[in-house]
């Protein structure tokens, strides 16, 4: 199978946060996907990707949905759902209706779409045992709406290595370049694309450790660097992608 066009939509992960490109800016796992296709094809590949930071399922319905289907693609990642699970009130059943419309939207007009659930992040950030149940629940929303619309959907939540420390960045809420990657490869892998295996599966040759030390310093600084900003930020109101607009809002061509 080969592709012409390929939409990424989505909040902060899509984006690429947090994984430098050296220039400025974030290349992320999308970006990398795009690459992976466009080498596996002799036939050139259009990439946009209009994914924000910052957005929930039902702004990323309403305000990127219309835009990718208008673009006629033909590969769709939609990745979404972190946002939601951090507010006040989380709707599961409200975010798995509008992961499916999304879905089937673009599904009926041609599209092969991709998404994935969220690993458990307990053992990258001890705060997150919180809002444990809210991540299982969205997973099985995620679940539900693909299996019901036809999306292929890779199960992160089922493979130990989402889970560990050293394929998150310091603010423990974004992969970093190991883990774009790793999505990426199993994107690449789900699409059955030449080359691929289940080795993005597979834990990391050591196991991780840290002494307790250690993790005290590190969750001092993640609380004065990164949560206590984002904390101060929700309160007024504000998000990180206010004012921002999509990275990539054009189909372009992409240099395999």
């Amino acid at each position: 199978m080969t592709f012409e066009r390929y939409v990424a939509i989505g909040d902060s992960s899509t984006e690429g946060l947090d994984d430098p490109d050296g220039q400025g800016g974030y290349r992320g796992w999308a970006n990398r996907l795009a690459a992976h296709v466009a080498a596996a094809q002799p036939t050139p590949l259009l990439y946009a990707n209009l994914a924000v930071r910052g957005r929930s399922t039902r702004r990323i319905r309403e305000e990127q949905l219309e835009r990718a289907a208008n673009l006629r693609p033909d590969l769709v990642t939609l990745f979404c759902g972190t946002n939601d699970v951090v507010k006040p009130r989380f709707d599961a059943d409200a975010v798995e209706r509008d992961v499916e419309h999304m879905q089937r939207t673009l599904i009926q007009g041609g599209a092969t779409v991709l998404g994935f659930t969220l690993p458990d992040l307990s053992m990258v950030l001890p705060i997150a045992r919180v809002i444990a149940g809210r991540v299982r629940a969205l997973n099985d929303a995620l679940r539900t709406a693909s299996a019901s619309s036809g999306a292929i959907l890779v199960d992160f939540a089922s493979h130990s290595v989402g889970s560990d420390p050293r394929l998150w960045s310091a603010d423990r809420l974004h992969a970093n370049s190991d883990g774009h990657a790793r999505i990426a490869a199993a994107l690449a892998w789900a699409l059955g694309l030449p080359g691929t295996d289940e080795s993005w599966s597979q834990p990391l040759p050591t196991p991780w450790s840290r002494s307790w030390q250690d993790g005290f310093t590190a969750e001092i600084r993640w609380q004065r660097d990164y949560f206590l900003p984002w904390a101060w930020r929700h309160l007024r109101g504000r998000s990180s992608g206010d004012g921002r607009a999509a990275k990539r809002p054009d189909l372009v061509a992409v240099r395999s």
